[in-house]
């Protein structure tokens, strides 16, 4: 929208940048757009692969209350124009955008603010995005009964295998695939761990008969894993293995009113049984600085608990390199502060006749 001209045209070649309009109703973040009469064979590109999550968030709200259609109108489009940025309604009623960093959710409040739904808007201070594990095996075996005490499920929570979180989280392996594919994948790869596993025997639990709750127990499953029981976070490694069930005859007895909240306890019960942590975002940062000023880069990082893992000398210039891990919810102001240090390290090796005054 900010080129020089703007043609309308029936047809475009490839290569250049189009603007529709009337569709943005029916698209979220990516889509392929094909024509109706079109004879070929359609190729749907695959939506858009990110190397990094959005981890920092703000509650957001106007200034004037009687503006909250348009704030919630502009946040409609801001969802659309950034392909990182969530935005969702907490319990308490608060409206929160997810970015991934403090320049990011800069450029979308400015956007909002001035672009989108020319208001006022209030921002909180920003807050990290956590995730919730278990480091060990529930001590105990943990059952749930349903409300109407027909029915019991067993389980217990343990960490997953090493790499099979992050195989699920970069889609090599979905629920897309058909059971044998995923079945083979985690045979070949990892011998058979899955995040729900049912280990039950047959001949103490009739499979039939669970079977025909299996899909009330993944509701539970997944809506307690997407609100963890320690803050309401999203749970991350973790394997629930379901030891036990004892199910109601009558199918009136075992609805999904009666299932899914009790799958829900108990997954909640095994997880806070087996050693529960909660894991922060770590930002992977780079400074570059002369060589002089190192020790105050290192000086910021100590401070905001930040773990060097290189430093060297950048090839052909005076400068040195240093590669560390930093927590994001320490890394507000990060870049400020490290600027202001180097500088002021800088000014004082540099100018010996301003020693005295600093």
């Amino acid at each position: 929208m900010r080129c020089r001209y703007v043609i309308p045209a029936e047809e475009v070649p490839a290569g250049n940048l189009v603007l529709l309009g009337g569709v943005d109703a029916s698209i979220f973040k990516t889509a392929t757009i094909a024509a109706m009469n079109i004879e070929d064979d359609l190729h749907i590109f695959r939506p858009i692969k990110h190397m990094t999550q959005s981890v920092l968030k703000i509650a957001i709200e106007p200034i004037a209350p009687s503006e909250l259609p348009k704030m919630l109108a502009g946040l409609r489009s801001v969802n659309k124009s950034y392909p990182l940025v969530t935005t969702k309604v907490e319990e308490s009623g608060e409206h929160v955008v997810i970015g991934t960093g403090e320049l990011y959710l800069d450029c979308v409040m400015h956007d909002l603010r001035r672009l989108f739904a020319e208001i006022e808007i209030k921002v909180s201070d920003p807050v990290t995005k956590f995730a919730e594990t278990v480091l060990e095996t529930s001590a105990l075996k943990c059952y749930a009964d349903t409300p109407n005490k027909k029915n019991r499920l067993t389980m217990i929570a343990e960490p997953l295998e090493r790499g099979i979180a992050e195989d699920i989280e970069t889609g090599r392996v979905n629920m897309r695939m058909s059971a044998k594919e995923r079945g083979k994948f985690f045979e070949e790869k990892y011998h058979g761990p899955n995040i729900l596993l049912d280990d039950t025997l047959p001949s103490q639990v009739d499979k039939k008969l669970l079977g025909t709750v299996k899909e009330h127990i993944k509701q539970g499953f997944q809506w307690g894993t997407r609100e963890g029981p320690l803050c309401d976070e999203p749970m991350r490694n973790v394997k629930f293995r379901i030891l036990d069930a004892s199910l109601a005859q009558e199918p009136i007895y075992r609805g999904g009113g009666q299932i899914v909240p009790t799958a829900r306890r108990v997954c909640y019960s095994s997880f806070l049984m087996a050693t529960p942590r909660l894991m922060e975002p770590i930002y992977y940062v780079e400074v570059q600085a002369p060589a002089d000023c190192i020790s105050a880069v290192y000086t910021v990082l100590a401070r905001r608990r930040g773990h060097v893992t290189q430093d060297l000398p950048k090839a052909g210039s005076p400068l040195y390199t240093v590669k560390a891990l930093i927590p994001v919810i320490d890394a507000n102001g990060f870049e400020r502060e490290e600027r202001s240090a180097v500088m002021v390290w800088d000014c004082f090796l540099g100018h010996p006749r301003n020693r005295e005054s600093i």
